[in-house]
């Protein structure tokens, strides 16, 4: 079964704030990368993370504020990106989320929705992690 792969600036931001995700939580990073990684979230932003816990929008953000350099050398890599539903203004989006430190790696598989109004940037509403191996 073949999906189409995401319009260019869907992809552009699911890759965009997954960079900003890793430079926070691998390095010394400054914190205008927190505040874009903050701005990109809907206030009611809500996702279901690997262990199954559900977090909303404040909890995300009061966790990561404090894990920067959490994780020295950090990368997160998207592959095998593709659209479930977009019209227009709502998007789904299935992915691959690699997580490497030093010689380990975490997978995992994504669903996200973002959504745009117009004159503003797609932002994330929801997502939801499935742990893969």
């Amino acid at each position: 079964m073949s999906t189409p792969l995401p319009r260019p600036e869907v992809l552009a931001a699911v890759h965009a704030l997954h960079e900003d995700l890793s430079t926070w939580l691998g390095s010394a990073a400054p914190p205008v990368v927190f505040e874009r990684f903050a701005a990109a979230q809907h206030p009611a932003f809500s996702m279901v993370t690997t262990d199954g816990a559900v977090l909303d929008r404040d909890q995300l953000l009061t966790g990561l504020r404090g894990a920067r350099n959490a994780q020295p050398g950090l990368a997160i890599e998207i592959t095998e990106v593709d659209t479930v539903v977009d019209d227009g203004s709502t998007v789904v989006v299935r992915f691959r989320e690699r997580h490497r430190l030093g010689a380990g790696t975490s997978d995992r598989r994504v669903s996200a929705v973002l959504v745009e109004t117009p004159g503003s940037p797609l932002r994330w509403r929801a997502v939801h992690e499935t742990p893969i191996s």
